[in-house]
C-alpha cells in the first residue's frame, strides 16, 4: 500500500503544472559561440570556424601580397564528397561575404548572369536615352574559387560495450585557379575531426 501511494504521488507531480513541462515543446536561443556539437557531424559551429580559417590564411597569403590591384574572383562551388547532405553554398557565401567585407576582393556574380543579362535587354529596349547600363562592360573574373570537402568515417571495433563510438574525420580543399595561365594561384586546406559516443541503449 506504501508504495501504491508513493507511485501515486509522482504521477501527480508529473502532471502538475510544473511537472507537465517536461512533456512541452520548447524553444530558446542558442548562444552560437558557447554551444556545444550535439552530433559529429558538419554543423554550423563548423561552418563558421572553417570559412574563418580558410578566409584568414587566403588574406595573409603570398598570393595575396603581390596584388598590386583588387582580384576580380568568380567562385564555382565547392564540391560536396562526403556521405552527408552539406549546404557547400552556404560554406562559399559565408566565405566571399567575409571577403568583400575585407574590401581586397571583389567577386563577379556568376550565379545572377541570366537576370542580368535580361536586365540588360529590358534596359536596351525600354529605358530612357542616357540611363539604361552600357552592354559588353561587366567585369571579367580573372581568377575561379573552387575546392572540395571530404570525409573519412572509423567505427569502434565488435565488442562487448555499452556503447558505440563514431569519429568522423572532414578535410576542406580551397584553390585558386589564374584563369588566364591555368595555373592553381593559391590553394590551402583546413581540416578538424569529431568523435561521437552513443548508448546503445536509449531515446
Amino acid at each position: 500500500m506504501k508504495r501504491l501511494w508513493i507511485s501515486a504521488g509522482l504521477v501527480a507531480l508529473m502532471l502538475s503544472s510544473n511537472g507537465c513541462a517536461m512533456f512541452r515543446a520548447k524553444v530558446s536561443d542558442v548562444n552560437i559561440d558557447n554551444s556545444d556539437p550535439m552530433r559529429a557531424q558538419f554543423d554550423f559551429r563548423d561552418l563558421r570556424t572553417i570559412s574563418a580559417e580558410i578566409v584568414d590564411q587566403f588574406l595573409g597569403s603570398p598570393f595575396m601580397s603581390r596584388q598590386t590591384d583588387t582580384p576580380t574572383v568568380a567562385i564555382r562551388g565547392i564540391e560536396n564528397r562526403t556521405t552527408d547532405y552539406l549546404d557547400t553554398k552556404a560554406l562559399t557565401d559565408t566565405m566571399r561575404t567575409k571577403l568583400i567585407q575585407s574590401g581586397r576582393v571583389q567577386f563577379v556574380n556568376v550565379e545572377r548572369r541570366a537576370d542580368l543579362a535580361g536586365e540588360q535587354g529590358y534596359q536596351a529596349a525600354n529605358a530612357a536615352p542616357g540611363t539604361a547600363v552600357e552592354i559588353g562592360q561587366q567585369a571579367a573574373a580573372r581568377y575561379m574559387f573552387t575546392g572540395s570537402i571530404v570525409e573519412m568515417t572509423q567505427r569502434s571495433p565488435r565488442q562487448v560495450r555499452v556503447s558505440k563510438t563514431r569519429e568522423r574525420f572532414y578535410q576542406l580543399t580551397v584553390e585558386v585557379t589564374d584563369l588566364q595561365t591555368g595555373l592553381i594561384a593559391w590553394t590551402t586546406q583546413s581540416e578538424f575531426a569529431r568523435a561521437e559516443r552513443q548508448p546503445l541503449i536509449g531515446w
